[in-house]
């Protein structure tokens, strides 16, 4: 009897373990988790424009991104043009302003290009959100933007650097703890052209103002 009521014991024990992990691994893969957080940073917020609606895709994809590859002209490689992935922020999650705002340190060859010549290129894909399924990253149909322009300082103390700022530790909590003397500054993209590729049939047309002027409110009804 003592070892039918041990071996019933156990078996308890074993189910037991069981729901408990069958519910965190459902819980941890819901897809409820991976649209509201990825390491902690607010994503997917709002729904995925429909292809055709250039401005608002283009937006929505500033919006959700937090990082892609900002590219300068370099001064110490003949001019040959230097890509970095950087971390971004186009203001507080669901709520951009469509203008990238970057936290460099001047230790980085980045920020040491742009403070010599300000042209630069900014380029994001809608791959990291998942939302391309099976579809390679160079697929038409999984989005990709890049923005050209110019690269600017941001003053810390203005309202726009305190916006900046807000945006950018908003996404990027860990950027709070970065030491002060490695240099940070706050840069923001002036754009000055816009190449969006989002389905068949090449570069969709958009403006720089069409982009800008974009009512993020639109994005939450759609």
């Amino acid at each position: 009897m003592a070892s039918s009521s041990s071996s019933s014991s156990s078996s308890l024990v074993i189910f037991v373990a069981f729901f408990f992990f069958f519910f965190f691994v459902h819980s941890i893969l819901s897809p409820a988790n991976f649209i509201s957080t990825v390491e902690g940073r607010l994503l997917l917020s709002v729904q995925k424009p429909e292809p055709d609606d250039s401005a608002a895709f283009a937006r929505w994809m500033a919006s959700q991104n937090s990082w892609g590859i900002l590219s300068t002209i370099s001064s110490d490689l003949g001019g040959a043009p230097f890509g970095n992935v950087v971390s971004f922020s186009d203001g507080f999650p669901g709520n951009g302003s469509g203008i990238p705002y970057f936290y460099l340190t001047t230790l980085d060859p980045t920020a040491e290009y742009v403070l010599k010549d300000q042209r630069s290129s900014f380029a994001v894909s809608e791959y990291p959100l998942g939302t391309c399924g099976k579809k390679d990253p160079e697929n038409p149909c999984c989005a990709k933007m890049t923005l050209t322009g110019k690269l600017k300082l941001v003053m810390e103390s203005s309202n726009e650097g305190e916006f900046a700022r807000s945006a950018l530790f908003s996404k990027h909590p860990e950027m709070k703890d970065w030491p002060e003397e490695h240099n940070f500054w706050i840069f923001k993209m002036d754009i000055e052209d816009i190449f969006l590729i989002n389905w068949f049939g090449g570069r969709k047309p958009l403006t720089v103002d069409q982009y800008l002027n974009f009512e993020m409110d639109r994005l939450g009804s759609m």
